[in-house]
């Protein structure tokens, strides 16, 4: 199943608009999509705060790495401020989502 992404007027992809494609190209009604969409996100956010990986075929990785704590500096002050340790989610695209990318020209780059 192909999905058209051509109605999207913002640079941004939101969940209203995921919702309005599934309703649109899927046949779902409103509330079944923007349901989905919220479960699916849903879904998501709680594994990564559970410290479970989320592996999406084909798309990529999402993992929760912990940051020590460091020094750091106010830029304004040059005060030294420390930074304490943190919970920081990364996404690692995979090979076939970084192919995709590469194959596809930036339209904002070749004026």
């Amino acid at each position: 199943m192909e999905l058209s992404f051509e109605s999207l007027e913002t640079p941004a992809l939101t969940k209203a608009q995921l919702a309005d494609l599934l309703f649109d190209q899927i046949g779902l009604n409103k509330r079944e999509s923007k349901d989905m969409i919220d479960a699916f996100f849903d879904l998501i956010a709680q594994s990564l705060v559970d410290g479970t990986d989320v592996k999406i075929s084909s798309f990529g990785n999402f993992q929760i790495r912990t940051k020590a704590p460091r020094p750091g500096r106010n830029p304004r002050t040059g005060e030294a401020i420390p930074i304490e340790a943190r919970r920081a989610v990364t996404f690692h695209a995979s090979h076939k989502l970084k192919e995709q990318i590469q194959g596809v020209s930036n339209p904002k780059v070749d004026n």
